[in-house]
């Protein structure tokens, strides 16, 4: 097998997956130790996915008035649906500042205020006085471009560092010891065919999310959720994979996002009416609800008949009162999407939106750390040896249920560069790599080969379609007993075809068909997870609407799902959600008794 494949061997302390914020930051944090670095990226790093991000990066800095690290950790707890680990969201809102502060140390151009602060804007949940006082201007922000702004600096920066880029290069399978030990990946150079070996002492996968198992996204076609089909393969667990956020405002028809801080700016929602509905579901916070809630209300609107244009199947976002040197200072690229997707001049006239799937808050399980979980009924917080996950690839569990808008930078920068400290401690740079288990190099190789030769009847494009259809709608944003149980039917069915796939370019040199082909192998197995994990939950909570079970359960649902995939079978098990802070109120930390679970209303 291996015969037919030469193989490139490289060797190093750390290969991180995935160049977008987390896998920079995290790549930026290990080199700056000194640490031996590889970053492997599918895609040119400034062109990750983070560059996408618009609205901004949630740190309680206090520039724009008062504020402070339990006010963002309880919006954070509140906007989880009391499903987020406790000590990994207190390690978020309390890193958060230092984390931005050495973001803007790096070179990454926020805008200002008068007296040159960083310039920080509302976003949906984010409250002051534990929910009890008027929204908070938390959100960091550079124009509506921050994710562009950080990922270009934390490139800038990595380089000066000297980590060590392999782009262009998709990584397809772990490489696992015979003892559960991960050393390293298989990585296919796609401009010259090539296949790499990397062997490690630590795998950091900071891989995305997985938006493209769903017909409309605001991902970008490269978000196809890698990390986690090379942790399913390896019989490895995926946790809380139900909770699909559906973002508000995906323009319609083009699934291409408008920014929250488009209504962080003063921007609101319209029905066929011309109502502002929003108004009659969260009476204090209206238009700047979390995101799930959005999504749900608009939602009701167009099946109520109250939907806008020809099919009254969406809703019209309003910017067209703001000033126009508002929206050109504040919102310049959203300006601009409309006019290119939407063919609106947002100065004059409102913005067709349709809610759309947005991000992933489940993932790879981790601690705050971003140390992989594989839990044991003895162990429910059990270590992978040499494996991380961070960013959206992973689920140390800060969003549980929903994310907060500018919550998903801020994982990305604070748990990028958690992984880098922690790995500064347990990687010893002065010892050998151990030799890479044949066996499982072998089982990679012989995966590839096998796809790259596949001899079915089912184009992978056409297989792709049929599982975004069955997702989008299946296991969208309002599910019930029967339309979830009908998905997993479906899905099962969709997944069984995949012994059937038909792959009609051999070549090894920019084979986009091998590369779809891979990448929907990683697809399968996340939506598998979703939509069984989403069947058993019989409850309401954050993303995750139940119309049987309108309700959130607490008393029998407060806990982690946790999905093995083997083929298209799906394996269920629960984990506890850790409820212990990382320091007691005595010591500065938060009052319990200020985030005990209650009614989730905005």
């Amino acid at each position: 097998m291996t015969a037919s494949y030469e193989i490139h061997h490289h060797s190093y302390d750390v290969v991180v997956v995935g160049a977008g914020g987390s896998g920079l930051r995290a790549t930026l944090g290990m080199a700056e130790q000194g640490l031996k670095t590889a970053c492997v990226t599918k895609v040119f790093p400034t062109r990750s996915h983070t560059v996408a991000a618009q609205g901004g990066i949630a740190a309680s800095l206090g520039n724009m008035g008062p504020d402070s690290w339990q006010w963002h950790m309880y919006d954070t707890v509140k906007g989880s649906d009391w499903l987020g680990d406790t000590d990994a969201m207190e390690y978020l809102a309390r890193e958060a500042p230092k984390a931005v502060y050495e973001l803007e140390h790096y070179g990454v151009p926020f805008s200002r205020t008068e007296e040159g602060k960083i310039y920080q804007r509302p976003f949906g949940g984010h409250t002051t006085e534990f929910g009890e006082g008027p929204p908070v201007q938390r959100t960091c922000a550079a124009a509506d471009r921050t994710g562009h702004a950080i990922l270009h600096t934390l490139y800038g920066q990595s380089l000066k560092n000297n980590a060590n880029f392999y782009i262009e290069y998709f990584a397809t399978d772990l490489i696992m010891s015979e003892d559960g030990q991960c050393q390293g990946v298989l990585a296919w150079k796609l401009d010259d065919g090539t296949l790499h070996a990397f062997n490690a002492k630590m795998v950091v996968l900071a891989t995305g999310g997985y938006g493209r198992a769903y017909f409309s996204a605001t991902s970008a076609h490269t978000c196809t959720g890698d990390g986690g089909g090379m942790v399913a393969r390896q019989c490895l667990p995926l946790q809380d994979m139900e909770f699909v956020q559906f973002h508000p405002t995906g323009i319609y028809g083009a699934g291409c996002l408008i920014t929250e801080g488009a209504r962080g700016e003063g921007g609101y929602l319209t029905n066929s009416e011309g109502e502002r509905f929003m108004e009659r579901y969260a009476p204090t916070y209206k238009d700047l609800a979390s995101r799930d809630v959005v999504s749900r209300c608009m939602t009701m609107e167009i099946r109520e008949g109250r939907g806008v244009g020809k099919e009254k199947d969406h809703i019209f976002l309003h910017l067209n009162h703001l000033p126009p040197e508002t929206l050109a200072e504040r919102l310049p690229g959203i300006s601009e999407s409309a006019r290119i997707f939407a063919g609106v001049d947002v100065t004059r006239e409102p913005i067709p939106v349709l809610p759309t799937v947005h991000y992933n808050m489940g993932g790879i399980p981790t601690n705050y750390w971003g140390e992989v979980l594989n839990p044991t009924k003895d162990n429910p917080d059990a270590v992978v040896p040499g494996l991380m996950a961070v960013g959206e690839a992973g689920c140390a569990s800060v969003h549980g249920a929903n994310r907060l808008g500018s919550n998903s930078l801020i994982d990305l920068v604070v748990f990028g560069r958690a992984a880098a400290i922690r790995a500064g401690k347990v990687v010893n740079p002065d010892t050998p790599n151990p030799a890479l288990n044949q066996a499982s190099l072998d089982a990679a190789l012989a995966r590839f080969d096998g796809l790259r030769h596949a001899k079915g009847t089912v184009a992978t494009a056409e297989l792709r379609l049929e599982m975004q259809k069955t997702m989008q709608a299946d296991a969208a944003v309002f599910r019930t007993d029967k339309t979830l149980a009908e998905g997993c039917a479906k899905m099962e069915a969709v997944a069984a075809k995949m012994d059937d796939l038909s792959v009609t370019d051999r070549s090894l040199v920019w084979n986009s068909d091998l590369m779809e082909t891979l990448e929907l192998t990683n697809l399968m197995p996340n939506a598998l997870a979703t939509i069984v994990s989403a069947e058993a939950r019989k409850e309401s909570r954050g993303a995750h609407a139940h119309e049987d079970y309108p309700d959130r359960n607490d008393k029998t649902w407060r806990k982690h799902s946790l999905a093995v995939v083997e083929g298209q079978k799906v394996a269920l098990d629960y984990r506890p959600v850790h409820l212990d802070p990382l320091t007691t109120h005595e010591e500065g930390g938060i009052d319990l008794k200020k985030i005990a679970p209650k009614a989730r209303v905005y």
